[in-house]
Parts: structure tokens; sequence; C-alpha cells
């Protein structure tokens, strides 16, 4: 597989699972809004909520950490790499890169197995298997990881523009 093929497999990912997590945060707002207005206006009961916004909220913040990957945002190390010489800036790079991969792959690894174990857990109000909302960290950590290698094989000397990458999607 060619470096170009790999750039537009992740970008193409990347746009899928920027939509789920919006799909995913916008539907946490509505059931939180719904368990809000359930609550103080309708009493019914519905005790769910909290639940599964919570099992939402998870899912939507582990997969969006593969979108800050593929755009390889780093909140603190912008400023640090703005302030080394090109060089040093391109070595932080690499480091960051390969500590990240291993990370993740690591993460991926240990939460699989987590995810197993999460057969034999009960959600407290579902009674489902925490298979489910422990999945989203082998899930992410995989996405998360190919993200990172395919950041890898574009330039890094080059600042990723997400508006041209955008426009010039493969």
């Amino acid at each position: 597989m060619s470096a170009k093929a790999i750039a537009l497999f992740a970008f193409r990912l990347n746009w899928f699972v920027e939509r789920v997590c919006a799909l995913l945060i916008g539907s946490m707002v509505v059931i939180i809004w719904f368990g809000v207005v359930e609550r103080y206006f309708l009493g019914l009961g519905a005790t769910w909520t909290e639940e599964l916004s919570r099992y939402v909220m998870i899912w939507a913040a582990l997969l969006a950490v593969s979108c800050g990957a593929y755009y390889r945002e780093h909140i603190g190390l912008a400023l640090l790499k703005q302030r080394l010489p090109p060089k040093a800036a391109r070595i932080l790079i690499i480091v960051l890169d390969v500590i990240g991969l291993v990370f993740f792959l690591f993460l991926a690894y240990y939460g699989i197995g987590m995810t197993h174990s999460g057969a034999g857990q009960y959600a407290t109000i579902f009674g489902m298997t925490m298979v489910l909302p422990f999945a989203a960290v082998p899930v992410s950590s995989i996405l998360t990881a190919f993200q990172i290698f395919a950041a890898m094989l574009r330039n890094p000397d080059e600042a990723f523009d997400p508006a041209a990458d955008r426009r010039e999607a493969p």
C-alpha cells in the first residue's frame, strides 16, 4: 500500500470519525436534555439518561482523539515546537510520533483484555455487559495509532493545514 493510498484512507476514516463524534455529541445533548425535562417537568422516573449519556460521552471523547492525531494536534507541544530550530522541531515530531504510536498500540492491546473482562461486569441501570462501553478504549486506540502512523508518512516539516488538506483531498 502506497503512502498516498494510506493518506487517502486516513482522510476518509477521519472524515467518518468526525461525523460519528458529531452524532454522538448531538445525541448526548438530546439525552441530557431529555433527562432534565423528564426529571423536573414530566416526572416519568427515567433513570437511564445519566448512564447512557456517560457512555456516549466516553465513546465521543475517545474517538475524537484519533481526529486530533490526524491533524497532529498537541495542545502544549505546539508552543515548544515553534520555539525550536527546524531540525530540532523535526526530531521532536518524530520522537512524539513514535512515543504516541507505541502508547496507543500498548493501550489497544490492554484495552482488548479490558473489554473481554467487561463481559462479566454489568451496567448499573441497563443490565448490559460492559463490553460495549469498554470497547471504546481498544477501538479508539487502534484508530489513533493508525492516524499517527499515517501522519508519520506525511512530511513532518510542513505545517499541517486542515483546510488545505480538505481542499487537496486525494
